[in-house]
């Protein structure tokens, strides 16, 4: 007799873990299964050990994805820095156009602490401006 489809699932679990740690998307883990997303969406539903084991799975990529973004805007990376405060603090952060002209920034401030929300701003647009351009 013919073993289910969730069977058959079932005994790839340790491949669902990898696939989903590697950053797989679902449908590309039920592709990987031989299963169509809908049965794939429904074994979801009706097994709680599989739910669980993606959920957990793919959390641990994102810490570890969440952890490297962190770790390059805290070494300067301008881009990392805009992203996690575009995504952490949107309502201070968020994308808008900024009226600063670099040029008109106050020239008595020579500590970065000393400088405004939108002035900084500017700074980080036009390093990204100039990295862009080279």
């Amino acid at each position: 007799m013919a073993k289910s489809k969730w069977e058959q699932v079932k005994d790839k679990l340790t491949l669902v873990e990898g696939w989903a740690r590697d950053g797989l998307t679902n449908e590309q883990i039920a592709e990987n299964l031989g299963v169509s997303k809908t049965t794939f969406y429904k074994m979801l539903k009706e097994h709680s050990e599989l739910f669980e084991l993606l959920k957990k799975s793919k959390e641990v990529v994102d810490y570890e994805v969440e952890n490297a973004l962190l770790q390059s805007a805290l070494k300067g990376n301008v881009t990392a820095q805009i992203y996690w405060l575009n995504n952490r603090k949107p309502k201070q952060w968020k994308n808008k156009r900024i009226d600063v002209d670099i040029e008109q920034i106050d020239e008595s401030k020579n500590n970065m602490e000393q400088l405004t929300v939108e002035e900084l701003k500017a700074i980080a647009y036009a390093n990204i401006n100039t990295s862009n351009n080279k």
